[in-house]
């Protein structure tokens, strides 16, 4: 029986945007909690610290959820995870909606990122379940178009909402919760995947005669897949330091070191969104192809070269706007896109949300501890935030290159769904 006869009579393009709607709501929850917490700065009299503090409990619990969920996901199923965490999104929302204090607004921010964080991995499993090889890489690369969706909505939202005060701020989380609600609903009807339930089954046959495999921790350290999972943890983990930071803190810097407002500091990113439009489409044409590691190769140098433009030339309006113009170009083929298919074609059936959750969790956790300590990084100079923002890039991306020019197309859907060996 192929994958093919496996799976339900469910449009696997429609899967791909119910369950890609996971991006969304993370775009939305990391670029608005960043704007609003800019908002929210002088409306509740929050200082630096706090500022970093409450974005670093956001992308830790986006870590910790992811951990979680990515283990819960291989467990019991993608469809039971995918729809609990839309209702906990909604709660953690409403909470941030409501806080009026810091410590209400920690309290909201870890609700917001637990259930993103968890509802990643398994998101993303359940697209590449659906999908065959000739399309896989396209539904996945639908994800990054609809985490472009969410960022620009959130930046649209803080354009109109950004000179209202506290009320700016409470908008971009509702509006958080009322994409989440209509997710969950257009959820119901996902059936779960059936890769996973035949994968599942065989499980238990092999347990039933005694003979089970390494347990699921172990698997991922052991044999053909240490290689690529390590690979993956240095390589997304380092590389999502520079993307996040940009997300969390693009505003902030624009507002505390080029003398911008909020509404302009929004305003800044928009040359870029023609260009990561283009590109994301771009990279859906070559995701299923041979060609896709050398436009890697070549997404990584622009990247990199993009980050080292505030640390040479200073920082301001202006070389922020350069910076992040080059970095999309590069980015769109170097950093999540690629990540996201590699990470799904590595690992076999019951141990894919389970690695993509680690992959996703440890970029995560980096991402926090450094979120808590870069408004004091950046208080001493913006400059130097980029120039060690480039170097950890650096490391990442060599480290992908390193692994993946002799694994690129290697794939575990090549063979029939079956538990782990």
């Amino acid at each position: 029986m192929t994958q093919t006869t496996l799976r339900r009579s469910a449009n696997p393009w429609r899967v791909g945007v119910v369950a890609g709607m996971a991006s969304y709501i993370d775009a939305a929850a990391i670029s608005g909690f960043g704007t609003a917490m800019v908002i929210y700065q002088g409306a509740l009299g929050l200082s630096p610290e706090e500022v970093g503090l409450s974005s670093g409990v956001l992308t830790l619990g986006i870590a910790v959820g992811a951990l979680a969920g990515g283990r819960l996901g291989d467990r019991f199923g993608r469809r039971p995870v995918f729809t609990v965490t839309m209702i906990a999104i909604v709660l953690g929302a409403v909470a941030l909606v409501l806080a009026d204090s810091f410590p209400l607004i920690v309290l909201g921010a870890i609700l917001l990122g637990l259930a993103t964080g968890a509802d990643l991995p398994v998101s993303l499993s359940t697209i590449s379940e659906a999908a065959d090889d000739t399309n896989r890489g396209r539904m996945l690369s639908l994800s990054n178009l609809l985490w472009i969706a969410g960022a620009v909505a959130s930046g649209v939202i803080g354009i109109l909402a950004g000179g209202l005060g506290r009320p700016g701020g409470q908008l971009m989380f509702a509006h958080i919760a009322i994409v989440a609600l209509i997710v969950m609903v257009a959820r119901l009807s996902i059936p779960e995947s059936d890769v996973w339930k035949r994968a599942r089954a065989e499980r238990r046959i092999q347990n039933l005669e005694g003979t089970s495999g390494p347990s699921m921790a172990r698997a991922l350290l052991r044999g053909p897949y240490l290689v690529p999972f390590v690979g993956l943890l240095v390589f997304y983990g380092f590389t999502n330091l520079a993307a996040n930071t940009g997300g969390q803190f693009g505003s902030y810097l624009l507002v505390n070191y080029a003398g911008v407002d909020v509404s302009t500091a929004i305003l800044a990113a928009i040359p870029t969104l023609p260009l990561v439009i283009i590109g994301t489409l771009w990279f859906m044409k070559i995701a299923d192809s041979p060609r896709r590691f050398t436009y890697f190769k070549v997404g990584a140098v622009l990247w990199v070269v993009a980050m080292l433009i505030p640390v040479v030339f200073g920082f301001s309006l202006t070389t922020y706007i350069a910076s992040a113009v080059l970095g999309v170009a590069g980015g769109v083929f170097s950093f999540e896109p690629i990540m996201k298919v590699w990470t799904q074609e590595q690992f076999p059936t019951l141990l894919r949300t389970t690695a993509q959750g680690a992959i996703i969790a440890v970029a995560r956790l980096l991402a926090s501890l450094l979120a808590v300590v870069t408004p004091t990084i950046a208080a001493i100079s913006p400059s130097l935030l980029y120039g060690l923002l480039a170097f950890l890039a650096t490391i990442g991306l060599a480290t992908a290159w390193v692994v993946f020019r002799t694994r690129d197309r290697h794939s575990e859907f090549a063979d029939s769904p079956s538990p782990i060996p």
